[in-house]
């Protein structure tokens, strides 16, 4: 099926990784040492397996100079490597390499790693052409806009790890764009076509958190009354993104180390392990460094996690950005035709916007709404959001296209509003722009279908 090129001091090591690749279909070149290993190289090997220690040249060089040699069009490299140089393995896959298995490894351990390693090169090719087509027609996420120097070498080193099956760990402040940056992570690579599931490691209750992501099998506990698969078998073949990794309760983190290290899960009250095929990308706004010395978060799982780290640089630092969202979000909430002031946009660069991108998408959606005319100027910032940070949850949202509604979307009355007058108008205009349907007002204001309920039969609208 594939040329393996295996490296290793260890004889015995070699005739049994040998057999068990050789059973499985595949050819083998071994060798003996890393010198031997880059001889070997002009015979084409689809894969390189190869020890980190060795005498004399050392895994780590060898993967150095096979993706220096052909950064493009280097075969994949998995290391091999005993308990005791697990944070050498992760800085190998820093590197380049593909994976690491930890020696004693399984057959079937060995064999999946090395079907993934293959499958992700035979997908490359497809995958950089995916990642030129999406590029030139900009399919990105549309809440991704920026053109600040730092968000674009940010979304450069996206392109760049998003061939890689290696986990991800997405660092920054709340409100920056973490499950944005993730999905872009996820729609560049080869399992674009696969499913993307999130889980919010801070919004799940401990004690249903095991069964949640490792699924259950009918009466498996009171309540179980059918099985369930969780959601890492839900992301099989795509990626599963963990927000609030640091959430993630102690109990559970060895768990998910295993998941990662033998690519099988068990399901809460099962008896045998299921094969699972998924990316990892993780987000959080903590220091993780400081929760392992704290003691709430295992080192290493830290390690196996932080093998490509990218860090979302907050909206304070990068005020390119702020008018060019800015721009973005008004279109997004309805505002064609609205013209920003000069004033106001001096204004916005000046506000230390501590809830990052959302806060500002969430003020500008309050100011398109609530605007007395088709200007924004400072008087309505000063008016509908005199403190950073305070938005009602009313007014926060995604993007639904507006519709023709009910009734006119007109300027707001000349007198002043109470606070009860401009809930309701903010209801009555979201719900001409969903078009009348309670649900997609629901999801436009970020609230329950039945708080939204509540709030038309309290105010009698709709």
């Amino acid at each position: 099926m594939a040329r393996i090129l295996l490296i290793d001091d260890d004889i015995s090591l070699r005739e049994v990784v040998s057999f068990m690749l050789q059973e499985a279909g595949h050819e083998v070149l071994p060798a003996a040492n890393g010198q031997a290993g880059l001889d070997r190289l002009n015979e084409d090997p689809d894969l390189v397996l190869t020890d980190i220690r060795m005498p004399g040249m050392d895994g780590m060089e060898v993967l150095k100079q096979i993706v220096e040699d052909a950064p493009a069009g280097a075969p994949p490299v998995i290391v091999l490597t005993a308990h005791g140089t697990v944070k050498q393995a992760v800085e190998a896959m820093r590197l380049g390499a593909f994976s690491y298995l930890l020696k004693p490894f399984a057959r079937d351990e060995l064999l999946l790693t090395v079907d993934q390693a293959l499958h992700t090169s035979d997908l490359e090719r497809d995958n950089a052409r995916l990642r030129r087509l999406l590029k030139e027609k900009a399919t990105l996420d549309p809440g991704l806009v920026y053109r600040s120097g730092s968000m674009t070498e940010l979304m450069d080193q996206v392109q760049r790890i998003a061939v890689s099956d290696a986990t991800v760990l997405i660092t920054g402040e709340s409100g920056t764009g973490k499950e944005l940056v993730s999905r872009a992570c996820h729609d560049l690579s080869a399992r674009y076509d696969r499913p993307f599931v999130p889980v919010n490691c801070g919004a799940i209750p401990a004690e249903l958190m095991e069964s949640e992501l490792f699924g259950h099998t009918k009466g498996a506990f009171t309540g179980a009354s059918q099985a369930s698969s969780g959601k890492i078998r839900l992301a099989q073949g795509g990626t599963l993104f963990l927000d609030e990794v640091a959430e993630l309760p102690l109990a559970l983190q060895p768990k998910l180390l295993r998941v990662l290290e033998t690519h099988q899960v068990d399901p809460v009250g099962g008896n045998q392990p299921i094969d699972v095929d998924f990316r990892l990308v993780c987000a959080t706004n903590r220091n993780l460094e400081s929760e392992v010395a704290e003691g709430r978060f295992r080192e290493d799982l830290y390690y196996r996690l932080n093998v490509l780290h990218l860090n979302i640089p907050p909206l304070r630092e990068r005020d390119e950005d702020i008018g060019y969202l800015w721009d973005h979000f008004t279109l997004m909430h309805g505002g064609t035709g609205v013209i920003t002031t000069k004033e106001l946009r001096v204004k916005l660069e000046q506000k230390p916007w501590r809830g990052n991108v959302r806060e500002l998408k969430n003020i500008n959606q309050r100011l398109v709404l609530m605007r007395k005319t088709d200007t924004l100027e400072v008087a309505d910032l000063h008016r509908l959001a005199p403190q950073s940070g305070t938005i009602s949850p009313a007014v926060q949202g995604t993007n639904i296209n507006a519709e023709k509604g009910r009734l006119p979307l007109g300027p707001l009355p000349a007198e002043g509003l109470s606070l009860v007058e401009m809930e309701k108008e903010i209801i009555r205009r979201a719900l001409v722009i969903c078009g009348g349907n309670r649900s997609k007002t629901a999801l436009f204001l970020s609230i329950p279908r039945h708080v939204l309920i509540y709030r038309l039969e309290k105010y009698q609208l709709g």
